[in-house]
């Protein structure tokens, strides 16, 4: 078994070649072999990767990046957007404080820096909605900066490279020292990359390919059989269930009621159901008076912190409407159910298929 504090260039040298055989083909990254060649990653389209796949997979974001990128193809593009067209865009990724820092950020590096994102770790950091982890990861596959990148991936590779049984969060400032021992200055946006794609493909939660990893010889976890069992992490709470209810109107010419949600908050800014307060109890709360009726059936969706259970009424829209500010009447040709944030589309799915 190598010594880990004495092999580190071995150990890069041995990821890196591994990387520039198997390295994963992805729409926002520059592959090795081309990188060598001279091509160098969009910053723009790092940043919106890395913020898209912020809780979310790969295969998820896939669809969304191209769909963006071709819809807004650069910063400026992005920042000239209307809030609405985004938000729909961003529809069925989830987290949508994502979406309205994305717009923060891309008008502030418009406004702010000519349409160019900063090249460092600590100018990035200044951008709205970029945190620790995404200013060093497009620092460091942007710009080849050698910042440390530690995502899920990279923790437990580093858990299980050095045997480390402590759970997560509390032992994430010990991984982040394991992983800033191992970046290297040369190649380091491949390495970034090369660390998450070894997690991501062999290093995985379950079932690890130890035989095929290139660290197998240093690893303290294989050699000690503890691999499958690490990362460990702190038991969490069990989430509390939340109630509410969502009122679906249709008029006879097939025009809906939706409305706007708040800008904070859970899904904000997104457009959705008129609905009740999503509590323990919540009080009906009609968008107009009418004969409501239930579906027979409810949506159940989970947020991060409380699972949400959903009643569903249905009514239709009175002629002539008068909507509120926050209300809007969209025609038939115009709805479009993938628009809507998942928890409100298996709402319209529950009524389509009552």
């Amino acid at each position: 078994m190598r010594d880990l504090n004495s092999d580190c260039a071995a150990m890069i040298r041995d990821l890196l070649a591994w990387y520039d055989v198997h390295a994963r083909e992805m729409p926002w990254r520059v592959g090795p072999a081309k990188r060598a060649a001279g091509e160098r990653p969009d910053p723009y389209k790092v940043w919106l990767s890395e913020v898209m796949l912020q809780q979310t997979t790969v295969a998820a974001v896939r669809e969304y990046f191209l769909r963006f990128t071709k819809r807004w193809p650069a910063v400026p593009d992005l920042a000239a957007a209307e809030d609405a067209d985004v938000m729909s865009e961003w529809a069925g990724l989830g987290y949508y404080a994502r979406a309205r820092n994305l717009l923060k950020c891309a008008r502030a590096v418009a406004s702010d820096f000519g349409g160019t994102f900063p090249d460092s770790y600590e100018g990035l950091l200044k951008l709205p909605g970029i945190g620790p982890y995404t200013a060093a990861a497009i620092s460091s596959i942007a710009f080849d900066r050698p910042e440390t990148v530690l995502d899920g991936n990279v923790e437990r590779v580093m858990a299980r490279l050095h045997n480390i049984h402590e759970p997560l969060p509390g032992v994430k400032p010990v991984l982040t020292d394991r992983a800033a021992e191992l970046t290297p200055a040369q190649r380091p946006g491949d390495y970034a990359q090369a660390v998450m794609d070894l997690g991501a493909t062999i290093c995985t939660p379950r079932n690890p390919a130890c035989g095929i990893c290139p660290w197998r010889d240093p690893c303290a976890a294989r050699a000690a059989g503890t691999a499958a069992e690490l990362p460990r992490k702190t038991p969490k709470k069990p989430k509390p269930t939340r109630n509410g209810i969502v009122y679906l109107a249709k008029s006879a010419d097939g025009t809906w009621l939706l409305e706007r949600r708040p800008d904070k908050g859970l899904l904000g800014g997104m457009l959705g159901w008129p609905g009740s307060e999503w509590n323990e109890t919540p009080a009906a709360n009609p968008p107009f008076a009418a004969d409501w009726q239930g579906i027979g059936s409810e949506v159940r969706h989970t947020f991060t912190h409380f699972h949400l259970i959903l009643q569903v009424m249905t009514a239709e829209l009175p002629a002539g409407f008068n909507p509120n500010p926050a209300q809007e009447l969209i025609p038939r040709h115009d709805f479009r159910p993938s628009s809507l944030p998942t928890v409100m589309r298996k709402a319209f799915d529950l009524y389509q298929g009552r």
